[in-house]
């Protein structure tokens, strides 16, 4: 059985789809775009701008369930454009703590927004270099 976790402190859409699902230890979270949950605007004109605006709402997210970022354990990242690769990782790195979640980052068409980032945090423990 998966429960469905949603928080007003992270952007909706009127999409069919959760903003999360917690399915026993893990919480599979739907990608997230740099759009400031009150606003509802894309937040900056960047690349790192729009990462870090996705980092903090998958981390809204997460808070629902009691987890952080660092119970992450997969990030899937999905980029409008190729030559902004180098932005991304470094606002991924400067966002995120080591060891870093196993990542797949791929370039794509997502339409107008630069970024969009979707997660599975793993709940019982977080990321150790151990």
């Amino acid at each position: 059985m998966s429960i469905q976790l949603h928080t007003a402190e992270a952007p909706e859409f009127p999409l069919p789809f959760s903003q999360a699902l917690c399915a026993g230890d893990f919480v599979y979270v739907s990608g997230q775009v740099g759009v400031d949950p009150e606003s509802r605007l894309v937040v900056g004109d960047t690349i790192e701008e729009q990462t870090v605006q996705c980092l903090r709402n998958i981390e809204a997210i997460l808070r629902t369930a009691g987890l952080t970022l660092d119970h992450i354990v997969k990030i899937n990242a999905f980029l409008s454009r190729a030559e902004d690769f180098p932005g991304y990782n470094r606002a991924y790195e400067g966002a995120m703590q080591r060891p870093f979640p196993a990542r797949t980052s791929i370039g794509c068409s997502i339409g107008s927004y630069l970024v969009e980032i979707d997660a599975i945090a793993y709940s019982p423990t977080i990321r150790s270099n151990q």
